[in-house]
């Protein structure tokens, strides 16, 4: 991916094949701080994800609402193409990220990825005849986080920010533990283990995560139980719990007196008790406070908070 980026929808779109980034390339300027995602699907119109909606991509560069007539398909081609440019033509390399259903690029954003499954013995070994390419645009909020950081800097226990997908956990988790390391002055370790929070690159993050020891690419119980024995942190922040080897992993955190910060899907306290791994999360006791977010048409909005039991409206 080697295309100039001057902006994070640019960076995101360098991995498109060549036909849909010369349609697309003209609006980016217009389209940068409103589209959320870019859409392919085998045969099926190149779509563009909005807060409010979706549109969809003419050959000519121009966008419209209805599916037909002048719209830009996405070939077989286009998908192997961008697939390819993703993975930085090491599609093989990414083979751990590709069974889970996604691949992070540079910049953090994220590629969903969806095809026929290879399995053994129950398990998925591989992904081919790809069929939809979902490219969600990762953007950076200094300073997002700030009525979050309020809410909790001078809690001892762990928080939860919870929402539906797309209602901006990850950006509100990402500038939470800058703000934490840097204004709080605390001992941050960050598990970044798909990529999207610091986006290191050589090293190097490329979004701005204060002072935070950043753990690029470690499963996350690993990467949590690594922290506790060799960094010292007072805080580790990571995102979404998922397992029962993360609860675990959690639960050493609390018992080493480290505070965890994390995300989780989920709309209401409900649905966090409806699910087995989050409810034996909950059973931990190591989380204090709740963060729930309003959903996707009001990104990182915060929708109420929930201490001891008591929930209450932002």
């Amino acid at each position: 991916m080697n295309r100039t980026a001057n902006s994070r929808l640019a960076q995101a779109a360098g991995c498109l094949s060549p036909p849909v980034y010369q349609a697309l390339h003209p609006s980016f300027s217009a389209l940068e701080s409103q589209v959320q995602e870019i859409r392919l699907q085998t045969g099926r119109p190149v779509t563009l994800v909005f807060r409010d909606g979706r549109r969809f991509c003419t050959r000519h560069g121009g966008l419209t609402d209805l599916p037909e007539g002048d719209v830009l398909l996405a070939r077989r081609e286009d998908l192997e193409a961008t697939l390819q440019r993703a993975c930085e033509y090491s599609v093989y390399a990414r083979q751990r990220e590709l069974t889970q259903g996604f691949v992070t690029l540079r910049g953090g954003h994220r590629m969903g990825v969806c095809g026929t499954a290879v399995t053994d013995e129950g398990g998925i070994i591989h992904v081919r005849d790809i069929s939809s390419l979902h490219l969600r645009i990762a953007r950076e909020h200094r300073g997002c986080a700030a009525a979050v950081f309020r809410a909790v800097q001078n809690d001892s226990g762990g928080v939860l920010l919870c929402g539906a997908p797309c209602s901006g956990k990850t950006t509100l988790l990402r500038d939470l533990a800058r703000l934490l390391s840097v204004e709080a002055a605390q001992s941050v370790c960050l598990i970044d283990e798909r990529g999207e929070l610091a986006a290191v690159t050589m090293g190097e993050p490329q979004n701005d995560v204060g002072f935070c020891d950043v753990f690029d690419g470690y499963p996350k119980a690993q990467a949590m139980e690594q922290a506790l024995r060799c960094m010292s942190p007072q805080v580790i922040v990571c995102d979404e719990i998922g397992s029962s080897e993360d609860v675990r992993a959690v639960r050493q955190c609390l018992f080493g007196g480290v505070r965890v910060i994390a995300t989780a899907h989920a709309a209401t306290m409900q649905e966090l008790s409806a699910r087995p791994v989050l409810r034996a999360l909950l059973a931990t006791g190591a989380f204090g406070t709740f963060v729930f977010l309003r959903g996707k048409s009001h990104a990182g909005e915060i929708a109420a908070v929930s201490r001891g039991g008591v929930c209450r409206a932002a």
